[in-house]
C-alpha cells in the first residue's frame, strides 16, 4: 500500500507548478504558463507511476477529484475540450494533467507540449489567478 506520509512532489513538478489546494487523495496544482488554464493532480501517494498503481478506493477518489476539477474547469473556463492525461515521460511520478483547450490558442489543436515554450506567469498574475479561482473552486475536507 502506498501511504501518504511518504509522498514527496517530484522537484520538477515544483519547479513548474504552483500549489493550489490539497484535496482528500491529490495536491492540486497550477501549471506556471498563462497560455492554458493548465492544471495537475497528483495523488499524495508514494511511489506511483501509473493510474493501476492506486488502489481501488484511491482509484474511486481520483476520478472523483477529477470529476470536480473537470467540472469546475468547464464551467470556469468554457473551453471547447478538456484534454486530461498522464504521460509522465519526463517525469514519472504519477500526476494528471487537465488542460482547457481553446481553437484560438496557440497549440490548437495539437497537444500543447513541445508546441510553444511555457509563458510562466508574472507574480502579480499568479496572486490574481490563484485568489479568483480559489473563490470559486469547491474546498475538499481532508481525509483519506
Amino acid at each position: 500500500m502506498h501511504s501518504p506520509c511518504d509522498f514527496q512532489l517530484d522537484p520538477r513538478l515544483e519547479q513548474d507548478s504552483h500549489f493550489f489546494q490539497n484535496w482528500p487523495l491529490c495536491q492540486l496544482r497550477l501549471m506556471d504558463d498563462q497560455q492554458y488554464p493548465w492544471f495537475v493532480l497528483i495523488p499524495r501517494r508514494a511511489g506511483l507511476r501509473e493510474l493501476v498503481d492506486l488502489s481501488e478506493q484511491d482509484a474511486v477518489q481520483y476520478q472523483l477529484e477529477s470529476r470536480q476539477l473537470s467540472l469546475w474547469m468547464r464551467q470556469q473556463f468554457q473551453p471547447v475540450k478538456l484534454n486530461i492525461a498522464a504521460l509522465g515521460n519526463i517525469v514519472p511520478q504519477l500526476h494528471i494533467h487537465h488542460i482547457a483547450r481553446f481553437t484560438d490558442d496557440k497549440a490548437w489543436p495539437a497537444p500543447i507540449w513541445g508546441c510553444v515554450p511555457m509563458l510562466p506567469y508574472t507574480e502579480q498574475q499568479l496572486q490574481q489567478k490563484l485568489f479568483h479561482w480559489q473563490q470559486s473552486l469547491p474546498v475538499w475536507p481532508e481525509a483519506l
